[in-house]
């Protein structure tokens, strides 16, 4: 066993995307860092969720066009997707990303241990058998896939190793109706698989806008996805080579179970029994707006607090708390302005409150238009495009912005800007469209559609 003699000023356990952003801001203000990492630098994200998951939505969409229909005038053979051929390339991408990030911690004077690192004191974490003192420890370990919800539902794949697959399945069940659920779920029906999906509620999406929620359950049904609400689970039971899922109303068979059913914070083994740390009711470290835990000299970000988990959020807490403690700055992450985007097909983009929370606060006016984009009608596509702009009514404020269909993504971030800046359905009122996008029917919305609250 040895014991470092010079103490750390920060010693990070976790190398995802909040680990690395707080260490490597710490370390530019001349701080002494050390970051541990079990597995590969990057995280959730990078390793195996944001980035490949776009990667193969990318596909999933090139296979949509080439189904549902070209633009006039154009004419492609048959085209085939090879899986294995996407899985290679995309391991060559994710080590290249895995690669930088290793080398913007050591450009930063940043020190990487591999291995996995244990609380011993609020001073002192050990990694094999090094134990190495240090001021502040930050835990930024992530979450990791819930896999107990009914029975036998730790056989069903997560996404971690959907997106390791080499052959694409044929038949795909998918238990879970958040985000990663129904990204999941269109992807694989872009890429040709039969796909079923199975939740317990009347709609997916639990927390967004019903609006969307419910266009969002007719654009999957015109993809021939099909959707199974109000399920009562059983069991998942392996039979040969595919599944049985087991429901109240009946038995459905598949090749291939996708279990997305949501994501426990990563607190296991950490040693924080160690230090008296105790977590929430799903194994959270709970945190102040500092995140600052009840340990002095102990701090936790991103997904390991479950307080809004997102790769963004996380690199914000994590370059924050490196600026309150080693640059005299009070920052804070304002959890409550933070732009979303889901990419399902069509994806959404949400900033602010929904319709249902804000008609709790106060009395508003409710703007909304759905229609069939031109690219889309041109090429005899039935999805929609749907919008909606909440307003204050005492105050003109914008206070919810939200949006199914193409590039909701891309205008989610800088509608994200007017709505950190306080802008009025005035402001959006006087703003010359740009014609023809469907962009500009956000600055075209006149006619109120309901109010209230």
């Amino acid at each position: 066993m040895t014991t470092s003699s010079t103490p750390y000023d920060l010693i990070v356990i976790g190398g995802g995307s909040g680990g690395v952003a707080s260490a490597r801001r710490a370390a530019s203000y001349g701080a002494k860092v050390a970051l541990i990492e079990s597995s590969r630098l990057g995280g959730t994200c990078v390793i195996r969720g944001c980035v490949p998951k776009k990667l193969m939505m990318y596909a999933a969409q090139f296979g949509q066009t080439l189904r549902e229909g070209l633009q006039p005038g154009w004419q492609v053979a048959q085209a085939d997707f090879s899986m294995a051929q996407w899985q290679e390339a995309k391991g060559k991408e994710i080590d290249r990303l895995e690669g930088i990030y290793a080398r913007m911690l050591e450009n930063s004077g940043v020190e990487t241990i591999r291995g996995h690192g244990v609380i011993k004191s609020a001073t002192e974490v050990r990694v094999g058998d090094r134990t190495m003192s240090t001021q502040r420890i930050l835990i930024a370990s992530g979450a990791a896939p819930n896999r107990s919800a009914f029975e036998g539902l730790e056989q069903a794949a997560t996404s971690n190793e959907l997106l390791d697959l080499s052959v694409l399945p044929k038949k795909v069940g998918v238990i879970g109706a958040g985000y990663i659920a129904l990204e999941f779920a269109c992807i694989l029906r872009g890429l040709g698989s039969e796909v079923s999906v199975f939740y317990r509620g009347d709609l997916p999406l639990r927390g967004f806008d019903e609006g969307i929620r419910n266009r969002l359950v007719t654009a999957m049904a015109l993809q021939g996805i099909e959707l199974f609400p109000n399920t009562d689970f059983q069991a998942l039971r392996k039979q040969g080579e595919g599944f049985d899922l087991q429901t109240a109303a009946g038995v459905h068979a598949f090749d291939f179970v996708l279990n997305a059913t949501g994501r426990n914070p990563n607190t296991q083994g950490l040693g924080l029994e160690n230090i008296g740390l105790r977590t929430g009711p799903s194994g959270e470290i709970e945190v102040n707006k500092y995140s600052h835990t009840g340990i002095k000299g102990v701090y936790a970000v991103g997904d390991v607090t479950n307080r809004m988990n997102l790769t963004p959020v996380a690199i914000a807490e994590g370059r924050a708390l490196a600026e309150n403690e080693f640059n005299g700055k009070d920052m804070t992450v304002d959890h409550t302005s933070v732009s979303t985007a889901t990419f399902t097909s069509p994806p959404i983009g949400s900033v602010g409150l929904t319709e249902e929370q804000a008609a709790k606060q106060m009395p508003i006016r409710v703007y909304e238009t759905e229609f069939t984009p031109m690219k889309t009608k041109f090429s005899g596509g039935e999805q929609k495009t749907y919008m909606k702009l909440l307003v204050d009514d005492a105050t003109d404020r914008v206070v919810g912005i939200h949006m199914l269909g193409d590039d909701s993504p891309e205008m989610i971030q800088l509608l994200g800007v007017l709505y950190t800046m306080g802008a009025t359905k005035a402001d959006f009122d006087k703003t010359i469209a740009v014609h023809p996008s469907s962009a500009e029917e956000w600055v075209l919305l006149r006619e109120v559609i309901r109010r209230v609250g």
